[in-house]
């Protein structure tokens, strides 16, 4: 579609994101009726758009060739008729879901509510309350509440390995080692001779990666993010990926195992902050012990 939008003169891709998002199909759609007024076409403009409706009409004047606004339409046919078995897929993926949850009680029994904060984007399934659905399937354990997690990341956790197959790994090393995604250190002698991460990828490791891909994209700073964005500043953003995939893994390791709720832990805090906690907690532990009072410590109060 892009490329006969440009043979007509139509530089939709230049002032949408997505020329399959709202404004971009409601736009195609007009053109494929006939209508080749710009000021008619960025009328449809959807609220979100950055672009102005004035910038919008500037990049919409065609140059109305009808072979190929002809072809233009066969490939939104093909295109809608393409979503149109996505919505299938979606439909027996939702069936399947509800086949298992029914059938275990103990997944049947667990309820919660819906995330607003949760950005829910064009190719999540939309007949299907993930939300809720992945909190049974996964008896309890809330992994749509860790940032940066989205419904296809956990949708490839449920199909790939699920809880049982979590539960069968016995330490989270175990976990992050099948995945590869954990370093396969060489040692000879006290000396470590390398410490790179085994090739090999499976569809769960790209999931993650996706996700800590986000996550390294986030504007607030949460701790996954800020140990990405260390990890980075070092290393490069390859290794920030796969360090912060690693983490990922662990921490959905111990909610699925231990039935623990997700926390931002101090582990993922900078090295300086992490210093000035240790210092804190040891000068807290010698006032305690000598029984130290605020004239001892020359603290004078006021």
């Amino acid at each position: 579609m892009q490329k006969y939008l440009r043979l007509l003169n139509l530089r939709l891709d230049v002032v949408v994101k997505d020329i399959c998002g709202l404004t971009g199909l409601a736009i195609i759609n007009s053109i494929c009726s006939g209508e080749t007024n710009p000021e008619i076409l960025s009328s449809l403009r959807h609220g979100n758009c950055r672009k102005s409706k004035e910038e919008i009409a500037k990049a919409l004047q065609s140059n109305a060739r009808k072979d190929y606004l002809f072809a233009l339409q066969q490939e939104l046919d093909n295109y809608n008729h393409l979503q149109k078995k996505i919505e299938l897929c979606d439909d027996e993926i939702e069936k399947k879901l509800n086949e298992i949850i029914d059938n275990d009680e103990n997944k049947k029994q667990h309820h919660i509510d819906s995330k607003s904060y949760k950005r829910v984007n064009k190719n999540t399934p939309k007949n299907i309350d993930l939300n809720l659905k992945s909190y049974q399937m996964f008896e309890g354990t809330d992994f749509l509440a860790i940032e940066g997690m989205s419904s296809s990341t956990v949708l490839t956790l449920m199909s790939e390995v699920g809880i049982e197959g979590i539960r069968k790994f016995p330490t989270a090393k175990h976990f992050t080692s099948w995945l590869r995604i954990a370093p396969n250190n060489k040692v000879s002698g006290g000396k470590v001779l390398s410490s790179k991460v085994p090739k090999g990828s499976n569809r769960l490791k790209i999931a993650l990666r996706n996700a800590v891909n986000a996550i390294g994209n986030l504007k607030d700073s949460p701790p996954l993010r800020d140990f990405f964005q260390r990890i980075n500043f070092r290393k490069g953003r390859v290794s920030a990926v796969s360090a912060t995939a690693r983490k990922l893994a662990v921490i959905i390791w111990n909610m699925a195992t231990k039935g623990t709720a997700y926390i931002n832990p101090e582990n993922y805090l900078f090295l300086d902050q992490k210093r000035k906690l240790g210092i804190v907690k040891r000068i807290q532990k010698q006032i305690d012990k000598f029984a130290l009072t605020n004239e001892d410590l020359g603290f004078v109060n006021s």
